[in-house]
């Protein structure tokens, strides 16, 4: 058995090392044009490019964006879809406004002040405008998640982002519960394996050009493998020792760093995206998605509704139940806890994984930290630690409440009012939504 744990740490460190050794990440990006000239290609964030981008849901061709700043100025006009993007090649603060000359008829910039943002070499960072469209009476604030403001369009809008992201989070909040529910174990290393998941896509299908699901289906195994092996050779022998479970949760600690630092030695600090190509907005009433993001919301329907029915209807879905339950009587029926607990461990991972492939893709990137920003461990608090359909509701909820709270308050305030309501809701009911009260001492 240990000679499969060292052939899967050496095939990831493998992986890694063709990454660090691809020139500039191997990623194939236009070069900038030349000061103060207009760029046509779409831009595609290395280690000696930064991004600045963004979509007009005017979804109009022709309309002129400049960015000027330390390493010049350049120019670009939006695509049929509205959609933008340019490239700089020095970091540094940036002045980008819309030449108001080229909108649409009946169309007119909120705030006509030119936006500042800072950019990162390797990374891609956003810039959205605010349009005010006269033929309909209202502003079309269904581009701008930076200003705040209620209307229905937007309502509508973050509310379909919230859901996306609740689906997302439970992929991997639901293994995290799990784990949890068979061990007792709080795993904070579990992020880690969302952020492996979404950089193992970015090696397959954009270093090594192999087809995306083709990619998708091998990250999941490894993924899966890699949380298998983690069992065999770190948590079994730990339980046999009968460390407590502070102890254990110290380890976890522990390896939640080790990966951080691995990603970034391996891949640096950089954000790397899983496809280079410009995300496809679709129209959807007044709510606007990419079709990544529905291609994403869908397979996670289909997979948590394939856990659901794993943990309902199969007999190691009772057992599983059975083990969170009450392992020691589970143990007693004849149950091998061991075993159930090995499958939780391989299937989180796998789920972690997935949950990563599907993150840069909506997000149209990864990085080293994408897992640990995550809340993972308030959606499995919120809805009841142990609990998968409490992991599932609870993310659900975390990710409505991050993205309608967005409305009013601007930037990562929302993540604190998610916390918030985390707190006063454990106030109220301390085993969390779905959680079973249980006596202490």
């Amino acid at each position: 058995m240990q000679w499969i744990v060292l052939a899967l740490g050496a095939m990831l460190i493998a992986l890694f090392v063709i990454t660090a050794a691809s020139p500039a990440h191997a990623e194939t990006t236009p070069a900038p044009a030349p000061s103060g000239e207009a760029q046509s290609e779409p831009c595609v964030a290395n280690a000696t490019t930064g991004c600045l981008g963004g979509t007009l849901s005017t979804a109009t061709a022709g309309i002129s964006i400049t960015a000027t700043g330390p390493g010049g100025s350049a120019s670009t006009t939006t695509l049929e879809d509205g959609t933008w993007s340019l490239a700089v090649t020095q970091a540094g603060t940036y002045s980008v406004s819309i030449d108001a000359s080229t909108l649409p008829d009946g169309v007119t910039l909120k705030d006509t002040a030119p936006k500042t943002r800072p950019v990162t070499l390797g990374a891609n960072t956003a810039v959205l405008f605010s349009l005010t469209d006269a033929s309909s009476g209202g502003t079309d604030s269904g581009n701008s998640a930076a200003d705040t403001g209620f209307n229905w369009d937007r309502l509508a809008q973050q509310a379909a982002s919230g859901l996306r992201l609740g689906l997302l989070l439970a992929l991997a909040a639901v293994g995290l519960s799990l784990i949890y529910g068979t061990t007792g174990i709080s795993n904070f290393a579990h992020g880690e394996l969302v952020t492996l998941g979404g950089l193992l896509a970015y090696v397959f299908a954009n270093l090594m050009g192999l087809n995306l699901w083709v990619s998708a289906v091998i990250v999941v195994i490894l993924c899966s493998l890699f949380g298998f092996a983690q069992d065999v050779a770190i948590w079994k022998p730990l339980r046999r020792k009968r460390l407590s479970l502070t102890q254990l949760m110290i380890v976890t600690i522990g390896m939640s760093l080790a990966l951080q630092y691995t990603f970034q030695f391996f891949l640096g600090a950089s954000t790397v995206r899983i496809v280079t190509a410009n995300p496809v907005p679709v129209k959807i009433g007044p709510v606007s998605l990419s079709v990544d993001s529905l291609v994403a919301m869908g397979v996670a329907v289909v997979v948590l509704i394939a856990v659901g029915i794993f943990l309902l209807k199969t007999r190691v879905g009772r057992a599983t139940r059975a083990v969170s339950d009450n392992p020691a009587l589970a143990a007693a029926s004849g149950i091998n806890v061991d075993g159930v607990i090995r499958i939780i461990w391989t299937a989180a991972a796998g789920l972690a994984g997935l949950s990563g492939i599907l993150l840069g893709l909506v997000l149209n990137g990864i990085n080293w930290m994408t897992g640990m920003q995550l809340l993972l461990f308030s959606a499995v608090t919120l809805g009841g630690l142990g609990t998968a359909f409490g992991a599932l509701f609870g993310a659900l909820i975390i990710g409505m409440t991050v993205e309608l709270t967005n409305i009013w308050l601007p930037g990562d305030f929302k993540y604190a009012t998610a916390l918030v309501l985390l707190i006063l809701l454990l106030l109220v009911r301390p085993q969390g939504l779905f959680g079973r009260k249980e006596r202490v001492g």
